[in-house]
Protein backbone atom coordinates (compact mmCIF):
# COMPACT_ATOMS: atom_id res chain seq x y z
CA UNK A 1 0.00 0.00 0.00
CA UNK A 2 1.43 3.16 -1.11
CA UNK A 3 2.17 6.12 1.69
CA UNK A 4 1.24 9.64 1.04
CA UNK A 5 3.43 12.13 0.20
CA UNK A 6 5.15 14.07 3.33
CA UNK A 7 3.43 17.60 1.63
CA UNK A 8 -0.13 15.81 1.23
CA UNK A 9 0.18 14.32 4.74
CA UNK A 10 1.22 17.75 6.76
CA UNK A 11 -1.38 19.87 4.61
CA UNK A 12 -4.25 19.44 6.54
CA UNK A 13 -2.44 20.71 9.74
CA UNK A 14 -1.69 24.10 8.20
CA UNK A 15 -4.80 24.83 6.32
CA UNK A 16 -7.09 24.23 9.45
CA UNK A 17 -5.46 27.13 11.62
CA UNK A 18 -9.53 28.13 13.06
CA UNK A 19 -9.07 26.94 16.81
CA UNK A 20 -6.11 29.18 17.21
CA UNK A 21 -8.14 31.79 15.39
CA UNK A 22 -10.65 31.18 17.77
CA UNK A 23 -8.94 31.31 20.68
CA UNK A 24 -6.85 34.37 20.19
CA UNK A 25 -10.25 36.11 19.57
CA UNK A 26 -12.13 34.61 22.99
CA UNK A 27 -8.62 36.37 24.75
CA UNK A 28 -8.92 39.39 23.16
CA UNK A 29 -12.21 39.67 24.00
CA UNK A 30 -11.36 38.94 27.59
CA UNK A 31 -8.63 42.01 27.66
CA UNK A 32 -11.28 43.88 26.19
CA UNK A 33 -13.98 43.40 28.57
CA UNK A 34 -11.06 43.71 31.55
CA UNK A 35 -9.68 47.05 30.01
CA UNK A 36 -13.84 48.55 29.99
CA UNK A 37 -13.99 47.02 33.77
CA UNK A 38 -10.41 49.56 34.23
CA UNK A 39 -12.31 52.61 32.58
CA UNK A 40 -15.37 52.13 35.06
CA UNK A 41 -13.12 51.79 38.06
CA UNK A 42 -13.60 54.66 40.52
CA UNK A 43 -11.23 57.25 40.85
CA UNK A 44 -8.99 54.91 43.12
CA UNK A 45 -8.45 52.57 40.64
CA UNK A 46 -9.62 48.80 41.20
CA UNK A 47 -8.05 45.91 43.07
CA UNK A 48 -7.61 42.51 41.06
CA UNK A 49 -10.59 40.84 42.84
CA UNK A 50 -12.82 43.19 41.92
CA UNK A 51 -11.55 43.56 37.98
CA UNK A 52 -11.95 39.69 38.33
CA UNK A 53 -15.57 39.80 39.18
CA UNK A 54 -16.68 42.43 36.91
CA UNK A 55 -15.46 40.90 34.07
CA UNK A 56 -16.48 37.36 34.67
CA UNK A 57 -12.97 35.51 35.12
CA UNK A 58 -10.58 34.00 37.21
CA UNK A 59 -7.83 36.37 39.38
CA UNK A 60 -5.13 34.38 37.64
CA UNK A 61 -6.59 34.92 34.16
CA UNK A 62 -7.25 38.90 35.27
CA UNK A 63 -3.67 38.86 35.87
CA UNK A 64 -2.14 37.41 32.88
CA UNK A 65 -4.11 39.76 30.90
CA UNK A 66 -3.75 42.96 33.28
CA UNK A 67 0.20 42.23 32.50
CA UNK A 68 0.00 42.42 29.12
CA UNK A 69 -2.23 45.30 28.97
CA UNK A 70 0.58 47.28 31.32
CA UNK A 71 2.80 46.21 28.32
CA UNK A 72 0.44 48.03 25.85
CA UNK A 73 0.38 51.29 27.95
CA UNK A 74 -3.39 50.91 28.49
CA UNK A 75 -3.94 49.67 31.93
CA UNK A 76 -1.13 50.86 34.85
CA UNK A 77 -1.15 49.54 38.62
CA UNK A 78 0.18 52.24 41.39
CA UNK A 79 2.73 51.10 43.37
CA UNK A 80 1.90 52.15 46.42
CA UNK A 81 -2.12 51.12 46.35
CA UNK A 82 -2.06 48.20 43.67
CA UNK A 83 -4.65 49.60 42.66
CA UNK A 84 -5.07 49.15 38.57
CA UNK A 85 -6.15 52.34 36.38
CA UNK A 86 -6.18 53.16 32.57
CA UNK A 87 -2.50 54.29 31.51
CA UNK A 88 -1.28 56.65 29.09
CA UNK A 89 -2.16 54.48 26.12
CA UNK A 90 -5.58 54.98 26.73
CA UNK A 91 -5.55 58.27 27.53
CA UNK A 92 -3.96 58.78 23.67
CA UNK A 93 -6.50 56.45 22.05
CA UNK A 94 -8.92 58.71 23.85
CA UNK A 95 -7.43 61.69 22.81
CA UNK A 96 -7.65 60.63 19.16
CA UNK A 97 -10.87 58.88 19.18
CA UNK A 98 -11.78 62.30 20.15
CA UNK A 99 -11.64 64.15 16.92
CA UNK A 100 -13.92 61.90 15.16
CA UNK A 101 -16.71 61.09 18.61
CA UNK A 102 -16.05 64.20 20.88
CA UNK A 103 -20.20 64.57 21.69
CA UNK A 104 -19.43 66.93 24.67
CA UNK A 105 -17.28 69.41 22.46
CA UNK A 106 -19.88 69.00 19.36
CA UNK A 107 -22.48 69.97 22.14
CA UNK A 108 -21.27 72.28 24.43
CA UNK A 109 -22.95 75.24 23.11
CA UNK A 110 -26.23 73.97 22.84
CA UNK A 111 -26.42 72.62 26.63
CA UNK A 112 -24.86 76.45 27.48
CA UNK A 113 -27.56 77.93 26.00
CA UNK A 114 -30.20 75.80 27.71
CA UNK A 115 -28.84 76.42 30.48
CA UNK A 116 -28.27 79.99 30.03
CA UNK A 117 -32.15 80.41 28.77
CA UNK A 118 -33.71 77.99 31.41
CA UNK A 119 -31.46 78.94 34.28
CA UNK A 120 -31.54 75.52 35.63
CA UNK A 121 -28.91 72.36 34.91
CA UNK A 122 -28.45 71.17 31.82
CA UNK A 123 -26.84 68.09 30.48
CA UNK A 124 -25.39 66.08 27.62
CA UNK A 125 -25.30 62.31 27.80
CA UNK A 126 -24.16 59.37 25.84
CA UNK A 127 -25.68 55.71 25.50
CA UNK A 128 -23.28 52.94 26.52
CA UNK A 129 -24.70 49.87 26.41
CA UNK A 130 -27.39 49.31 29.06
CA UNK A 131 -26.36 52.22 30.75
CA UNK A 132 -25.49 55.98 29.81
CA UNK A 133 -22.65 58.22 30.67
CA UNK A 134 -23.08 62.24 31.61
CA UNK A 135 -20.45 64.04 29.67
CA UNK A 136 -21.16 67.61 30.40
CA UNK A 137 -22.91 69.38 33.35
CA UNK A 138 -23.49 73.41 32.91
CA UNK A 139 -25.13 75.48 35.69
CA UNK A 140 -28.13 77.90 35.33
CA UNK A 141 -27.92 80.72 36.90
CA UNK A 142 -31.02 80.04 39.30
CA UNK A 143 -29.40 79.21 43.14
CA UNK A 144 -31.89 76.23 44.08
CA UNK A 145 -30.19 73.38 41.47
CA UNK A 146 -30.56 69.87 41.87
CA UNK A 147 -27.35 67.34 41.96
CA UNK A 148 -28.84 64.29 41.04
CA UNK A 149 -26.37 63.90 38.47
CA UNK A 150 -22.88 65.03 37.75
CA UNK A 151 -20.08 64.93 34.52
CA UNK A 152 -18.69 61.48 35.03
CA UNK A 153 -22.29 59.79 36.57
CA UNK A 154 -23.11 56.71 34.74
CA UNK A 155 -27.16 55.32 35.70
CA UNK A 156 -28.96 52.33 33.69
CA UNK A 157 -31.34 53.59 30.85
CA UNK A 158 -34.56 54.20 32.32
CA UNK A 159 -33.26 56.08 35.42
CA UNK A 160 -33.50 60.34 34.96
CA UNK A 161 -35.06 62.00 31.89
CA UNK A 162 -31.73 61.20 30.06
CA UNK A 163 -32.16 57.86 30.08
CA UNK A 164 -35.77 57.52 29.62
CA UNK A 165 -35.66 59.46 26.64
CA UNK A 166 -32.60 57.33 25.35
CA UNK A 167 -34.84 54.19 25.67
CA UNK A 168 -37.94 55.99 24.31
CA UNK A 169 -35.97 56.38 21.24
CA UNK A 170 -35.52 53.02 20.43
CA UNK A 171 -37.79 50.84 18.41
CA UNK A 172 -40.31 49.39 20.97
CA UNK A 173 -39.17 45.40 20.57
CA UNK A 174 -35.92 46.76 21.68
CA UNK A 175 -37.47 49.11 24.69
CA UNK A 176 -39.17 46.58 26.32
CA UNK A 177 -36.22 43.94 25.89
CA UNK A 178 -34.00 46.73 27.17
CA UNK A 179 -36.52 47.44 29.88
CA UNK A 180 -36.96 43.63 30.92
CA UNK A 181 -32.81 43.42 31.67
CA UNK A 182 -32.58 46.61 33.25
CA UNK A 183 -35.51 45.80 36.28
CA UNK A 184 -32.28 45.03 38.74
CA UNK A 185 -30.69 47.60 38.59
CA UNK A 186 -33.47 50.38 38.09
CA UNK A 187 -34.54 48.65 41.03
CA UNK A 188 -31.16 49.34 42.71
CA UNK A 189 -30.72 52.66 41.46
CA UNK A 190 -34.39 53.80 42.06
CA UNK A 191 -35.72 52.06 44.10
CA UNK A 192 -39.06 49.33 43.55
CA UNK A 193 -41.48 51.32 43.66
CA UNK A 194 -40.08 53.99 41.31
CA UNK A 195 -38.68 51.62 38.81
CA UNK A 196 -41.92 50.09 38.25
CA UNK A 197 -42.96 53.51 36.91
CA UNK A 198 -40.27 53.59 34.12
CA UNK A 199 -42.29 51.70 31.53
CA UNK A 200 -44.80 54.18 31.87
CA UNK A 201 -42.78 57.09 31.50
CA UNK A 202 -40.94 55.77 28.51
CA UNK A 203 -44.49 54.79 27.03
CA UNK A 204 -45.20 58.75 27.60
CA UNK A 205 -42.25 59.66 25.79
CA UNK A 206 -42.60 57.81 23.00
CA UNK A 207 -45.98 59.67 22.50
CA UNK A 208 -45.40 63.25 23.78
CA UNK A 209 -41.50 63.64 21.91
CA UNK A 210 -40.57 64.70 25.51
CA UNK A 211 -39.26 62.56 28.80
CA UNK A 212 -40.31 63.49 31.83
CA UNK A 213 -38.55 62.51 35.22
CA UNK A 214 -40.83 63.27 38.15
CA UNK A 215 -38.37 63.38 41.02
CA UNK A 216 -38.46 59.04 40.87
CA UNK A 217 -34.64 58.82 41.52
CA UNK A 218 -34.08 61.80 44.03
CA UNK A 219 -37.22 62.72 45.35
CA UNK A 220 -37.95 67.01 44.51
CA UNK A 221 -35.49 66.60 41.67
CA UNK A 222 -37.51 66.66 38.17
CA UNK A 223 -35.99 66.02 34.73
CA UNK A 224 -36.99 67.01 31.38
CA UNK A 225 -34.75 65.39 28.35
CA UNK A 226 -35.48 64.45 24.57
CA UNK A 227 -33.04 62.35 22.61
CA UNK A 228 -30.74 63.57 19.94
CA UNK A 229 -30.74 61.32 16.58
CA UNK A 230 -28.19 60.17 14.51
CA UNK A 231 -28.90 59.99 10.77
CA UNK A 232 -30.35 56.35 10.57
CA UNK A 233 -32.47 57.59 13.67
CA UNK A 234 -30.77 55.40 16.21
CA UNK A 235 -30.44 57.68 19.67
CA UNK A 236 -26.46 59.26 20.00
CA UNK A 237 -27.53 61.23 22.63
CA UNK A 238 -29.78 63.16 24.96
CA UNK A 239 -30.14 66.19 25.87
CA UNK A 240 -31.57 67.20 29.63
CA UNK A 241 -32.43 69.93 31.91
CA UNK A 242 -32.97 69.19 35.74
CA UNK A 243 -34.81 71.66 38.30
CA UNK A 244 -36.60 71.47 41.79
CA UNK A 245 -40.04 70.20 41.81
CA UNK A 246 -41.48 73.79 42.28
CA UNK A 247 -39.70 74.86 38.54
CA UNK A 248 -41.40 72.11 36.72
CA UNK A 249 -44.79 72.64 36.17
CA UNK A 250 -46.90 72.22 33.23
CA UNK A 251 -46.71 75.10 31.53
CA UNK A 252 -42.95 75.12 31.80
CA UNK A 253 -42.71 71.69 31.14
CA UNK A 254 -43.68 72.37 27.59
CA UNK A 255 -41.23 75.33 27.08
CA UNK A 256 -38.57 73.48 28.36
CA UNK A 257 -39.51 70.76 25.74
CA UNK A 258 -39.31 73.39 22.90
CA UNK A 259 -35.73 74.70 23.73
CA UNK A 260 -34.32 71.24 24.25
CA UNK A 261 -36.00 70.31 20.78
CA UNK A 262 -34.57 73.18 19.01
CA UNK A 263 -31.15 72.14 20.79
CA UNK A 264 -31.43 68.45 19.41
CA UNK A 265 -32.23 69.36 16.32
CA UNK A 266 -29.00 71.51 15.76
CA UNK A 267 -26.91 69.20 17.32
CA UNK A 268 -28.17 66.30 15.25
CA UNK A 269 -27.90 68.18 12.35
CA UNK A 270 -24.28 68.92 13.15
CA UNK A 271 -23.93 64.84 13.41
CA UNK A 272 -25.28 64.34 10.13
CA UNK A 273 -22.53 67.00 8.45
CA UNK A 274 -19.76 65.38 11.28
CA UNK A 275 -20.07 62.29 10.60
CA UNK A 276 -20.21 60.20 7.63
CA UNK A 277 -22.65 56.99 7.61
CA UNK A 278 -19.47 54.44 7.79
CA UNK A 279 -18.21 56.39 10.58
CA UNK A 280 -20.89 56.73 12.76
CA UNK A 281 -21.10 55.42 16.43
CA UNK A 282 -22.42 52.08 16.79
Amino acid sequence: MLSRPAALATAPDRATPAPAVQGGAQAVDRALGLLAAVGRAPAEGATLAALACAAGMSKPTARRLLISLIAAHLVEQDRGSRAYHLGPGAWLLGLRAGRRHDMARLAADCVARLAAESGDSAFVVVPQGDEYLCLTRIEGAHPVRTHAMLAGDRNPLGAGAAGIALLAALPEAEAQAALRRLAPALTARMGEEAAAHVAGDVARARATGHALNPGRVVAGSWGIGVPVLWPDGRPAAALSIAAVETRMGPAREEDLARLLRAEAATLADRLAHHLTPERMLP
